[in-house]
């Protein structure tokens, strides 16, 4: 079966493809189906069963695939056909030539995050073909997830599509948009081929549909060991994800402990400083204090002679004794200010204290939330780790099971061989029986037909 073949019309058509039929028995003839038509649904159908075969296949396989999985090799290959689509013939001086890298190196112009993957094909040193850059840029596009979006740019251009492709090809229709949009779902399997040892110049691309045609109860046990398998991994996937938030909250708060053990750290230390500040300043008041009062006691005390002195001396004296009594005043102002500053350092340090209060108890409640996390993240971790442990025993257990269905087809295929023996050995018996008997009866025409059945 050949997707890109239309079948062989029946009767025989004019030069439109009409069915050529006398009189008005062509009219009760429905029309034969357009061929290009025919073809792009054959591409489509075969692109949605190696798509849909490939994601379920890589998803039941739990790793990066490579360039030896079957279902990837048969996806490139129907990609290739897809593409191959209503090409147009170009002349070379070879001859005649449909050319892939075409269009494909036209995505570095609409995409400039194309060009890297265009220019490391053009760098590979093994292709020598314009065929196998293709084959390259097809690789290294699924390897990066890119291939639907670099696609889906290609054929919104249908003014530089129509230059390559004839009208009706798979990239200028409906199947085109399809089957690009099917190719999103290929975002979700990792892939890591090793293009530049390959031999993609010589590669032929021939589709094997027997990988497509699978009996029914092995699709049905299939599906349902996918399912089980489908579920553990999400299972697997949730706690993965929940465990990495716990982490990442863990370090969020042990972040925050750390900043706050700073910050406490450092209002301790503004705190000693204060401390020491207003222990000079009570030292500073006191030593006002005591200055002030024998500065007031010498002056009580000297007053009556300073008195008398500035009745004889003069307005000379008197005018000294103001600047005394202004000197004092201005002492006792000052006195006044430090009193106010030490009332103000002695409320700020209360205002301090009270800080790191609060802060030290912000501090215990967020350690006692850290010590929840940690133990809601070592019961999660349990929890992963016997997860992983019913997936071993169900992974061995469909391993029997497979065993087990393998020999009992190995029994059965015995079992038909001695069955083909004994009646292989019951006919050359009876042929024999016929070589030996001296007279043909009908009595023993009837028994040698009997047996040989």
């Amino acid at each position: 079966f050949n997707v890109m073949t239309p079948p062989t019309p029946l009767l025989q058509t004019d030069r439109a493809g009409v069915p050529a039929l006398p009189g008005l028995w062509a009219l009760c003839l429905p029309a034969f189906r357009d061929p290009m038509a025919m073809e792009r649904a054959n591409l489509l159908n075969m692109a949605k069963l190696s798509i849909k075969g490939l994601i379920e296949s890589a998803l039941s396989f739990g790793r990066t695939l490579d360039s030896d999985y079957p279902p990837l090799q048969q996806f490139f290959v129907v990609m290739e056909h897809c593409l191959k689509h209503g090409l147009k013939v170009k002349k070379s001086f070879l001859g005649y030539n449909k050319s892939l890298w075409g269009p494909l190196e036209m995505v570095e112009k609409l995409c400039p995050e194309a060009g890297e993957i265009a220019a490391s094909v053009r760098d590979l040193p093994g292709l020598k073909t314009p065929l196998g850059r293709a084959r390259a840029w097809l690789r290294l596009a699924l390897m990066q997830k890119k291939l639907a979006d670099y696609l889906r740019l290609l054929i919104t251009r249908k003014d530089i599509l129509s230059e390559f492709y004839e009208n009706s090809a798979v990239m200028l229709e409906e199947e085109g948009a399809v089957i690009v949009g099917l190719l999103v779902g290929l975002n979700v399997i990792d892939a890591n081929l090793c293009v530049k040892g390959e031999d993609l110049d010589t590669q032929v691309g021939v589709i094997d549909f027997s990988m497509y045609l699978k009996n029914d109860i092995d699709d049905y046990r299939s599906e349902e060991r996918n399912g089980q398998i489908a579920a553990i991994l999400d299972q697997k996937n949730y706690v993965e994800e929940l465990n990495r938030q716990l982490n990442s909250t863990v370090q969020g708060l042990q972040g925050r402990v750390e900043s706050l053990e700073k910050s406490n750290s450092k209002l301790i230390e503004e705190l000693a400083i204060a401390k020491n500040n207003i222990i000079k300043l009570q030292e500073e008041n006191h030593q006002l204090r005591t200055e002030n009062s024998v500065s007031v006691y010498i002056y009580k005390k000297k007053q009556p002679a300073i008195q008398v002195v500035q009745w004889h001396t003069g307005t000379k004296k008197r005018s000294n004794l103001f600047l005394n009594v202004s000197v004092l005043k201005d002492v006792e102002n000052e006195l006044v200010v430090q009193v106010s500053m030490k009332q103000e350092m002695e409320m700020a340090m209360k205002l301090l204290e009270k800080d790191i209060h609060e802060k030290q108890d912000t501090l215990i409640g967020l350690r006692h939330q850290l010590d929840d996390v940690k133990a809601i993240n070592v019961e999660m971790y349990q929890k992963m780790q016997s997860s992983d442990d019913n997936m071993r025993q169900k992974n061995d257990m469909i391993a029997r099971l497979e065993e087990k269905t393998n020999q009992i087809t190995a029994t059965m295929k015995q079992l038909e061989q001695s069955d083909k023996d004994l009646l292989s050995q019951t006919r050359t018996l009876a042929m024999s029986f016929v070589k030996c008997a001296s007279t043909d009866t009908e009595h023993q025409y009837k028994l040698v037909k009997d047996i040989s059945f």
